[in-house]
């Protein structure tokens, strides 16, 4: 018999709690419309997110792949700018070596220079032989390298090639001139005082010609 005034109750309360909603402002059909009206934008907004996401992912590989081809476009421009400047220094050499006199076969060690290279220890080393006469032999022969540095406050050398495995590298053979270009390791705590690069003749044992550059003239 309770159980119809139970419902009649409940109902009542439920009539009583929606009109106090709506007294106060709130509408729940307006809210679930808004509710999903801002999902509807919320899954747009995700899904523009996204691709925008990407675009920018795009664009970052590009300006990535546009960087690097420019510095190596750069490199390249200056390793072209290099060696321009050096071509233009050998025409000078060459021009005034023209010029110059001297006896048939005498040996000569020009523009020799030593860098630092990037590995602690490692220096290159360049240089310029030229034979002067315009009736030259052949020079054939070879060249050494002898390193004079410190190492725990001695003073040693250390002399290229270190074996008979190098020695190919260092074979001399031209008639008027030859441009040398070679790399020596030392050790990383050693201190490079000088360098002296010594000329033979094939079969000879005294060095034809002898020539140093020392640290104050090492490039960095």
């Amino acid at each position: 018999m309770m159980l119809p005034f139970v419902f009649a109750a409940a109902a009542l309360a439920w009539w009583a709690y929606g009109n106090g909603l709506e007294l106060a402002g709130f509408h729940r059909g307006q809210t679930e419309q808004e509710l999903s009206r801002l999902n509807d934008q919320l899954a747009k907004l995700l899904v523009e997110n996204e691709r925008l996401s990407d675009k920018v992912a795009k664009y970052e590989s590009e300006i990535q792949i546009e960087q690097a081809s420019n510095q190596a476009t750069a490199e390249q421009l200056k390793n072209i700018t290099d060696e321009n400047a050096r071509l233009q220094e050998d025409l000078v050499f060459f021009q005034n070596l023209t010029a110059a006199s001297g006896k048939a076969g005498d040996m000569g060690v020009h523009r020799l220079t030593l860098e630092r290279d990037k590995m602690p220890g490692e220096y290159n080393l360049r240089m310029l032989l030229v034979q002067s006469g315009q009736r030259a032999k052949m020079f054939s022969g070879s060249y050494q390298l002898v390193a004079t540095v410190v190492e725990n406050g001695q003073s040693t050398t250390h002399v290229f090639p270190q074996d008979e495995s190098g020695n190919a590298q260092f074979k001399l053979s031209f008639r008027y001139y030859r441009r040398v270009e070679q790399s020596i390791q030392l050790p990383a705590d050693a201190q490079l005082e000088s360098v002296q690069v010594r000329i033979f003749e094939q079969g000879a044992t005294e060095p034809k010609v002898r020539q140093s550059v020392s640290l104050s003239q090492i490039k960095e």
